[in-house]
């Protein structure tokens, strides 16, 4: 199994994932041209998606889902709330409503979702798995539950929310309710959220931690990596970054 991330941040977030002969997107929030754009630097033909599947009705997670799967006849995932949420973009599209407990399959690639506090519809999260290896994919989330912990723990890579520093966000030029918002239990996990979260799961498998949706305002790539870093007791060269213009080009999950 491998993943990559065409791009993360708050101007756009998509990452894939493929596991045997099964390709499959995760949010695609980047027009038409720039996701085939970011498909191609990855070498990655949009034919050969399998699925996309959606995180909640955000435009920087969503806005490109239905020209994408228009374009190229995907199917599409996505909970019934964010479904309601956006209901008229997805008309005429092959769209399955997931319960957000229940696991399910596309193709060789099985999703476990779980539920996330997040100021969304119905928002959700996944753990991705081949039968063997997991991939652990976290990010909008406000603050971390109890299950969140159990559902992440013993995962072999994570991409984990470093949103923000809380430093800068509070002293940064944010208008106050937007503080309130980013920072707040229902917006994203700050740099030391990621770290606590971090430090509290079993990571005897981890081969791979990537700290993603960092804001261009009120983070910095080496503060995220110094965190997870000490987290994990491990070299800051250890923890990679999925940025916004870059993304992340593929790691594979031996």
């Amino acid at each position: 199994m491998r993943f990559a991330l065409l791009g993360s941040g708050s101007e756009g977030n998509a990452l894939v994932v493929q596991a045997g002969r099964t390709s499959v997107l995760l949010d695609c929030g980047f027009s038409l041209s720039e996701t085939l754009a970011r498909l191609t630097r990855i070498g990655l033909p949009p034919e050969s998606l399998h699925g996309i599947v959606v995180t909640h009705e955000h435009g920087d997670h969503i806005s490109g889902v239905a020209k994408l799967a228009r374009r190229f006849s995907i199917p599409v995932w996505l909970s019934h709330g964010t479904l309601r949420a956006q209901s008229a973009a997805f008309a005429e599209l092959s769209v399955t409503e997931i319960d957000i407990h229940d696991v399910f399959a596309i193709g060789d690639v099985q999703l476990q979702p779980y539920p996330v506090p997040h100021d969304a519809a119905e928002p959700v999260q996944f753990v991705f798995t081949d039968g063997a290896k997991r991939l652990g994919v976290l990010t909008d989330a406000g603050h971390v539950t109890p299950h969140i912990e159990t559902t992440l723990s013993g995962c072999d890579a994570l991409v984990l929310e470093c949103n923000h520093d809380a430093g800068m966000l509070a002293d940064g030029d944010y208008p106050w309710r937007l503080k309130q918002r980013v920072g707040g239990r229902f917006g994203h996990l700050n740099n030391e959220d990621a770290a606590g979260l971090l430090g509290r799961l079993d990571s005897s498998r981890l081969q791979h931690i990537v700290a993603a949706h960092l804001s261009s305002r009120n983070n910095l790539p080496e503060l995220a990596v110094r965190a997870l870093s000490v987290a994990l007791g491990c070299e800051e060269s250890w923890v990679a970054v999925a940025t916004q213009a870059e993304g992340l080009d593929w790691r594979e999950i031996g």
